[in-house]
This record gives C-alpha cells, structure tokens and sequence, in this order.
C-alpha cells in the first residue's frame, strides 16, 4: 500500500455557540491547513471529539470534508471510525468507502478497555472489512483507553489477518517501540508518526516520513519545516523548529491541552471553530487572555499558520 509522506492534520470540528456542528466554516479551514503544508487531514478523531458526536454528524463532517476538498492535489482525507459500538464503526467504515474517502482509521475503544492483543485484532478485523477497498490505519493513544498494548505483538498478530491493514498511527512515547515497529519486516507497514514533540527524534532513526499532528492545527508551518530542514540537511534549524514546537506544547499545556486549549487559539489566529462538548472544560474569556499573553511571549503569532 502506498506510505504516507508529510504531515496529516487532525483536526477540530468546528461547532457553532450552541455546541451544534459548524460545517460552513471547514472549506476555509482546509485551505488554511493545504496553504500552510499539511497534506490531508484525520477526521473525526481525539482532536475532533469524535466520540462526542453523534453517528449522523460524523457522517455529515466527513462529507464536508470530503467536499470542501475535492480538487486539492494530493490532500488526503483518512476518517477516524472508532466507536465503543464496533457496528457503528463498521457502519461509519462503510460510508467512509462511499464517498471516496482515501482511508479510515480507528484507536482502541475506552470502554470496554481492551487487555489483549486478539482483542484487539478481532476488533479492528470487523471495522475494517466495512472498507475493504481502503487502507486501515489503527490509532495508538494508549493514554485515551488504556490500551498499553506492544504495537510489535499486534503487528505480527494482524500481519495477513487483515488485508487492507496499512499500519499504525503511533501516539505514545517508547521511541524504541515506534522505531522497533518500523523496521518490522523491513518496514512492510506505514509507521505514521503520532507526536509532534518528537518528530525529529524519529526521522533520525530513519522513520517519520508520514506523520499525523493535533498542533500542525496552528503551527504546522513549524512542524513542517522540521521535516524540510532534515530533508535538505540542515540539523541545526531542524533542532531549532523541534525545539520551538515544544515551546508552543508547554503553553496549551496549561490550558488543558491542544483539544481545549489548542482548539481555542485557532480563533485567536481568525478561525474561530467554537466550543468543546461537555465534559471538556472551555477555556474562559479570562484564560483566553492569558494564553494570548504566553504565546505572544515565544512570538508564536509571527511562526504560526496564516
């Protein structure tokens, strides 16, 4: 199957005051993120409170994007499908295959927590045979379900047990197992890089040529040009953009993290996507003000996307 290479985003979904979906607003969102180097987007994930959403208005975003897409070259739409209802994540799959989307992706269900590797594997086995023309990506955030799985293990458990199975979106921080499941068979599946903060770590060990991001939202000119800069062979301002990308983390840090904190400064850069479904926490028209301050204090509307 065809690797990815560059930057995915994934993605707020946008909602209007009242909490209901704002799709009027996503073909202006993707023109900031192709504008800015992203080349395709993860849907209806973490960052898009996808398990928030009702199964209709997954759908309906994944069609707006699906539209508000069409005709960008080599921008990638991957639909994130999981559910704790493993016939919701099929039945999602299955529209995601409709509309033509280029993939679909699923992480572990935080309810019932998954404790075994078959577990696992039988529960992918059954989303992904809803999209059996599409590549499945499965989605590892153990610190969203608990699911503190070796990715090694559920590699060589899922190899030729799932034939569309394309690889892993690796979001937990064991450099050694990321690079471990990267060199698996000589690199037979797509190890899509999961954390921003350690980007360049990971294309040092010969990894991270595809990679999805959360903070790429806002400043994926920066997370970007890491990539670049490594390309073109200039560690030092590769070392330079990965270290300011971790300036940019510890300040959404202390406004409960890119879901809340980072949604909340799209609408300090123009794009305003709304609130967050209870139960997260809005940032208060106080810490709005706050946050502001600390990211003018590391410049970070001068780097940031435009």
């Amino acid at each position: 199957m065809e690797k990815i290479k560059g930057l995915i985003d994934a993605p707020f979904t946008p909602m209007h005051p009242d909490g209901s979906i704002n799709l009027d607003i996503i073909p202006e969102y993707a023109a900031l993120l192709q504008r800015n180097g992203l080349k395709g987007v993860f849907i209806n994930g973490s960052s898009g409170e996808g398990y928030m959403l009702t199964e209709d208005e997954r759908k309906q975003i994944a069609e707006a994007w699906m539209a508000a897409t069409k005709g960008f070259e080599d921008f990638k739409v991957i639909v994130h499908v999981g559910s704790t209802c493993v016939r919701s994540s099929k039945n999602l799959a299955e529209h995601s295959q409709a509309i033509g989307a280029f993939g679909i992706g699923a992480m572990a269900p935080p309810f019932p927590k998954v404790g075994r590797i078959e577990e696992l594997v039988k529960y992918c086995e059954e989303i992904a045979c809803g999209a059996p023309d599409l590549p499945f990506y499965f989605y590892h955030i153990p610190a969203f379900n608990g699911a503190f799985l070796s990715m090694y293990d559920f590699l060589q458990a899922v190899d030729g047990r799932i034939p569309n199975f394309a690889g892993i979106k690796y979001t937990f921080e064991s450099l050694y197992e990321y690079n471990r499941c990267r060199r698996y068979k000589d690199g037979k599946f797509d190890m899509l890089h999961g954390q921003d903060e350690t980007i360049l770590p990971c294309l040092a060990m010969g990894g991270a040529q595809g990679g999805i991001g959360g903070t790429t939202n806002y400043n994926g000119r920066c997370l970007v040009g890491i990539q670049e800069a490594w390309a073109a062979g200039d560690l030092e301002k590769a070392r330079a953009l990965q270290n300011y990308a971790q300036d940019v983390i510890d300040v959404i840090c202390h406004f409960r993290g890119n879901i809340v904190g980072g949604k909340r400064i799209m609408k300090l850069i123009g794009l305003d996507l709304g609130p967050n479904r209870t139960p997260f926490q809005n940032v208060t028209d106080e810490e709005e003000v706050q946050l502001r301050k600390e990211l003018e204090a590391i410049d970070f509307f001068n780097h940031c996307n435009k």
